[in-house]
């Protein structure tokens, strides 16, 4: 039985407008939290209940969970028809498509879809089947190929694949620019070894639809008199081929709405093109803009600070955000000495405000990169806070960090076999029967003299492990602190890690904090065994496993935590060269996507937010530079518009003394690129196929 809806009680004006609005193109700008899920769903129920077929409407998002959750709610709120509504991800909605439609594209039906995990070891065994894996200088491995291919897809300028190849090649992986051609051979092979097996991955789902319904009139225009209403969620995070198919789809009714934040476009290194939202208006000529700006998560003061933040961007749509909702608590800018103390201040707030009252679960800390909560990981782990982390991965659980400690562990137990069988299968040419009788010989050495490197036979063909013999003869526990050991350790892991690892310089990251950290211990023991009995990953509550307080702490790359909201938020390493980081420092639009994490990450707030900086950048950057100690400017965001000085309340931990450089002093800065003009026609938009 079909529920009353009252409209006119259950949405705001604003909201009312884009349910209501049914009848051609409309783009909802739907300002943080101000509930363009609902939104969603209600004009779901209303397209129903105007008598519209259910089988009529198509509902694109990013899961497919978001999808059955908003066609679930739909129903609630009207009756069972809104079940009937065709509802799911782009890939999903390909998949159904293309195999009713396969053989125009020479297809089979019963194609199998390959996961990730599938189309990287597939990729590994064209990769062996063409030796690539002999190559006597380090070849790119399956994981970062896999990536290097999809992003050339989901960024495609081109039908010229290798120029696609080409063009995030050297964007984006400089590394493998001698790799070109095999690089290229390799997309060729895996693309005949796919179209020879029925198989197909994620990326292929996307660009045969696209290829259906640009080479196939007939198909096109049955799909689109099929589909006469279309919805899109999270339209900023679209890549170029995905609003090729919508507007394939759209460009007979128009009746299109799509519905997203260009202030949250946050995903280009997954393909998302922030130009799909800014230039809807342009593609559809007809197009209405609904801008939804009443929040209902934040507190005045917060939209304040994150109002003027995004007011400052080169191109968006303008929107003030603002809510009904009491508190006038100022945002926090807190200045710390360094990283630790950083670390500190956190926990004492967490400590402090779990004494007033507010559950673990609902304070978050997040930052830009991975390894930003490195030496926050272990500050809270040593004061039995219990935290979750998303995105990035446990720093002590990381394969590099184990490799670090299994020196330390050999130079304090020389019998520690396990340690040393990790580190001999490092060493190039070691396999495990070698690194077993190397091990029987530590446990039995000729003579019971204890082992020379540099006499002893067994070494005497083996120079990589005369050169590792050579450095736990070093690792004096008497002589050296712990961090002077891993300093030492570092210079012989390094060209190791470098060789296993496709993404070297994130891995070296680990390492330095890793060593930052031991500079707090002068006892080995004492440092091993915390990393042994109260590691971070003790501490670590799984996702949707709660302790008996029914709370945890939780630490979020900014990326993860989008479409998420918490009552404390902390901002961290919110520094130049960190936020915005030091490689987006030559681009504008990259820059401008480094505004607009830092918006999504202060507009996740509900009661307070924090902003931290340390005063001294111990950053892995500074660990090698030729002096180890950067004072650190804010990040350039905050200093636009006053912010720091109008829109926060200002904290520190510094000592007296310090002074921060500008920005040019920390990093030195190319020009910005201009901004790019806006597109004036959808051709020119999208590309010709016939280029």
């Amino acid at each position: 039985m079909s529920r009353k809806i009252d409209y006119q009680k259950e949405l705001n004006t604003k909201q009312r407008e884009a349910v209501f609005s049914t009848v051609g193109p409309h783009l909802v700008i739907a300002g943080a939290g101000s509930g363009k899920t609902r939104v969603l769903v209600y004009r779901v129920a209303y397209l129903v209940e105007q008598g519209i077929r259910p089988e009529e409407i198509l509902l694109l998002t990013f899961t497919r969970k978001a999808a059955s959750e908003m066609l679930r709610r739909a129903s609630l709120i009207l009756d069972e028809r809104c079940d009937r509504v065709s509802g799911g991800t782009f890939h999903s909605f390909a998949n159904i498509i293309l195999r009713k439609y396969a053989a125009c594209l020479g297809l089979s039906n019963n194609f199998t879809i390959l996961d990730k995990s599938d189309a990287e070891d597939t990729i590994n065994l064209i990769r062996s089947k063409l030796g690539f894996h002999k190559a006597n200088k380090r070849f790119p491995r399956k994981g970062a190929l896999y990536a290097l291919l999809s992003k050339s897809v989901n960024k495609s300028h081109s039908v010229d694949w290798s120029e696609n190849i080409k063009k995030v090649l050297y964007a984006d992986y400089p590394n493998f620019i001698e790799w070109e051609d095999e690089i290229i051979k390799i997309r060729d092979e895996y693309a005949l070894y796919k179209r020879s097996k029925s198989l197909l991955d994620y990326d292929d789902l996307l660009v045969y639809l696209k290829e259906l319904l640009l080479e196939f009139e007939q198909v096109r225009l049955r799909l689109a008199s099929k589909y006469r209403y279309i919805m899109v969620d999270e339209y900023q995070d679209t890549n170029k081929l995905q609003a090729q198919i919508v507007y394939s789809l759209a460009a007979e009714s128009k009746n299109i709405m799509v519905v997203g934040d260009d202030a949250q476009s946050i995903y280009a290194f997954r393909g998302a093109n922030f130009k799909n939202i800014i230039d809807f208006p342009k593609i559809f000529k007809d197009a209405r803009v609904i801008t939804l700006e009443e929040n209902y998560r934040s507190t005045q003061s917060i939209l304040n600070l994150t109002n003027q933040l995004i007011a400052c961007a080169e191109e968006g749509f303008e929107k003030t955000l603002y809510t009904r909702k009491p508190g006038d608590k100022l945002p926090v800018y807190a200045e710390t000495q360094d990283e630790h103390g950083q670390s500190e201040y956190i926990a004492d707030k967490i400590l402090a405000l779990r004494e007033e009252g507010v559950e673990l679960a609902e304070m978050a800390v997040l930052f830009r990169s991975g390894w930003h909560s490195n030496d926050l990981e272990i500050e809270l782990a040593s004061r039995n806070i219990p935290f979750v982390k998303y995105g990035g991965q446990k720093f002590v659980e990381a394969a590099h960090i184990k490799d670090m400690l299994s020196y330390l562990r050999i130079a304090q137990n020389v019998s520690d076999h396990v340690s040393w069988y990790r580190l001999l299968l490092l060493l190039p040419g070691i396999g495990p029967k070698t690194a077993e009788g190397v091990i029987r010989h530590l446990a039995y050495p000729q003579g019971g003299q204890g082992v020379d490197p540099c006499g002893d036979k067994i070494f005497a063909r083996r120079p990589e492990l005369t050169e590792l013999f050579k450095l736990y003869k070093k690792l004096d526990l008497k002589e050296l602190k712990p961090a002077e050991m891993l300093e030492l350790c570092v210079e012989h892991y390094q060209p190791l890690l470098k060789n296993k690892y496709d993404d070297f310089d994130k891995r070296l990251n680990d390492i330095v904090s890793l060593v930052r950290i031991a500079w707090r211990y002068k006892s080995l023991e004492q440092f091993l065994t915390d990393m042994a009995l109260e590691p971070p990953e003790r501490n670590i509550i799984q996702a949707g496993i709660k302790d008996k307080d029914d709370s945890s702490v939780v630490l979020s790359t900014i990326h993860s935590a989008k479409g998420l909201e918490w009552h404390t938020v902390f901002i961290i390493y919110l520094a130049e060269g960190h936020l915005p980081s030091y490689l987006s420092l030559e681009d504008s639009a990259a820059i401008e996507e480094e505004r607009r994490l830092l918006y999504v990450a202060a507009t996740r707030a509900k009661e307070n937010l924090f902003l931290l900086k340390p005063h001294i950048d111990r950053s892995p950057r500074s660990y090698f530079a030729e002096s180890s100690t950067i004072f650190t400017r804010p990040s350039r965001f905050l200093e636009q518009n006053n912010i720091l000085s109008k829109f926060t309340s200002v904290e520190t931990r510094a000592e007296e003394g310090f002074y921060a450089l500008s920005a040019d002093d920390i990093i030195e800065k190319k020009p910005l690129r201009r901004k790019r003009e806006f597109l004036e026609t959808i051709e020119e938009y999208f590309g010709s196929d016939n280029d």
